[in-house]
């Protein structure tokens, strides 16, 4: 069965049932809301408070969809790009570009206008559909993509430049087209988070979605009463493949537009919600208006919710122990992924192993895991080598980009460029990137490792270590330290507290300031090396 049979057959047994819910409380929080906003509200997909779809609605608008972009001449294999905030249109859109055989690809909505450009002629894109928050950014590039030949619109008030999606689709046919697909073709294309360099296109095929949608249910086991958040965007495959589980189980979703941990317990509490995936800074920032009695926990049901899990990053034990404290109910998971594995699973910790929480576990629902050494050879277990991963997710390659997918796919092995090491259990811990490892002195330092003990420290909300280039050492590890709320630390404190770590593992230089995350967690060592070192990776791809 493939992806787009799951979703047909939610509409025939679940019909009326309801598939999704957007919730923006944003909007919600405002008392004053000017008329213009009322009418806004009547006609944006994205701007209203709660709304809902049923499984027949969604197929439906998959449908309404797939027809108007075959109507324009859309074929099998041709890209169509999604530049969407996370809204209630987003996976009818998927889905529907799915469903022609066509080659969705999702943009990441932080990106600037030349680096949409730079993606859209990256994967050959034929067709861009949009949304309000993009205006300004698609009007600086649309005359300068030409292989961009249709410029879809979703939402009121259609720019000059595009054509309204929501206009063209209500006068499209809700019957499925009759596009013969197989497990073999291309299906989507996602870009790379960019921790350790400019995005990749990313093609997998359609064995790559649905073999996702059993990895999930069978590591979590969703079935009809569970009630899924997601917080995360929609364009990355960690927050899709996690839903993909509740897609296969037919169980309702609710699609959260904001992080504040008031908003979270009010959804996870008014939708009688029982899953959530969060990423580390949420879940930290949860316990602390916990702790700081920001949130009552009193306030709010949260009797139905079952599991709480983690992926994007490696996960501090410390975080876990916190969590359980306040909801010792909770199962909790750690998920392994990248956008080249089809997103989270190929390793995954296990709901029954907390015991080994800092783990990213052992290989997920058919997978396979190794860790090599440059050879590509097993390494010895407890030693650190590069973690690669075999499965049914594994990419088909980096888009138009033979070299690169050779310097990663080796037989049908996927090397991740994550060092890690194996323990005698066969659990997997992850050290570092690859691309992260620091040499100072000729000793080679995990940035995480480091990072992992920094987070101890009771004053400290997020910690990023980077290199910094030494001319006696080659390079020393500085420490950027995001401090919580209200709270001081020095220098001198701060190395104080590192002194029980070996010597040579110790931050040489300490920072104090934002550490910034992406959409998915990932830490943007990237812009950091560019602050505190010199140089753009971005600019100098864009001028190639």
């Amino acid at each position: 069965m493939l992806i787009t049979e799951v979703l047909s057959r939610n509409a025939r047994q679940f019909s009326e049932d309801i598939s999704l819910i957007e919730i923006n409380p944003e909007l919600q929080e405002r008392r004053e809301v000017t008329w213009q906003e009322f009418e806004l509200i009547e006609t944006s997909p994205v701007a209203e408070f709660r709304r809902e779809m049923t499984w027949r609605e969604f197929d439906d608008k998959a449908n309404r969809f797939a027809n108007l972009l075959l109507n324009r001449g859309i074929k099998k294999g041709d890209k169509v790009a999604i530049l969407l905030m996370n809204c209630l249109e987003w996976l009818p859109i998927y889905f529907g570009v799915l469903k022609t055989g066509a080659v969705a690809v999702p943009l990441n909505y932080r990106y600037t206008a030349e680096e949409i450009k730079y993606c859209l002629e990256l994967s050959d894109a034929e067709a861009l559909i949009f949304g309000p928050e993009f205006i300004d950014r698609v009007e600086l590039i649309c005359q300068r993509i030409p292989k961009v030949k249709m410029n879809f619109f979703a939402g009121a008030n259609c720019p000059s430049f595009a054509e309204s999606y929501d206009s063209l689709v209500a006068a499209c046919s809700t019957f499925a087209p009759q596009i013969k697909l197989s497990d073999e073709d291309d299906a989507a294309l996602y870009f790379s988070s960019g921790t350790t360099g400019f995005p990749k296109a990313i093609l997998h095929n359609h064995l790559s979605l649905i073999s996702s949608c059993y990895t999930e249910q069978n590591h979590h086991g969703q079935t009809r009463e569970d009630n899924f958040l997601c917080i995360p965007p929609l364009y990355h495959t960690g927050a899709k493949m996690h839903w993909f589980g509740s897609l296969l189980a037919g169980s309702k979703a609710v699609l959260l537009r904001g992080v504040k941990p008031e908003w979270i317990l009010k959804a996870i509490s008014e939708e009688k919600i029982t899953i959530v995936w969060l990423l580390v800074p949420w879940a930290q920032d949860i316990l602390d208006a916990i702790e700081s009695e920001e949130v009552k926990l009193e306030d709010y049901n949260l009797d139905q919710w079952r599991m709480m899990h983690i992926g994007a990053q490696p996960v501090p034990p410390s975080l876990i122990q916190r969590w359980k404290s306040y909801f010792p109910s909770h199962l909790y998971d750690t998920n392994y992924g990248l956008s080249e594995s089809i997103g989270p699973g190929c390793v995954h910790l296990g709901t029954e192993n907390i015991h080994k929480v800092g783990a990213i576990g052992k290989p997920g629902y058919g997978w396979e895991a190794m860790i090599a050494d440059e050879s590509g050879n097993p390494v010895p277990q407890g030693k650190v080598g590069e973690l690669a991963v075999k499965g049914p997710g594994v990419m088909k390659c980096y888009y138009n980009d033979p070299e690169a997918t050779a310097a990663v796919i080796k037989g049908k092995w996927l090397f991740t460029g994550d060092m890690a090491r194996m323990d005698e259990d066969g659990f997997i811990y992850l050290v570092d990137r690859k691309k992260d490892v620091i040499i100072s002195g000729g000793e080679n330092l995990y940035p995480v490792q480091i990072e992992d003990f920094l987070r101890g420290h009771h004053s400290i909300k997020d910690v990023a270590v980077i290199g910094l280039p030494d001319q006696r050492l080659g390079e020393v590890a500085a420490a950027i330290i995001e401090l919580k709320q209200d709270r001081k630390c020095t220098e001198g404190e701060i190395i104080t507290f590192c002194s029980s770590l070996p010597r040579y593992k110790r931050p040489r230089k300490i920072i104090f300031n934002n550490v910034p995350r992406n959409p998915t967690g990932k830490i943007e060592k990237p812009r950091l090396r560019e602050k505190y070192c010199g140089g753009s990776v971005v600019a100098a791809q864009i001028r190639k």
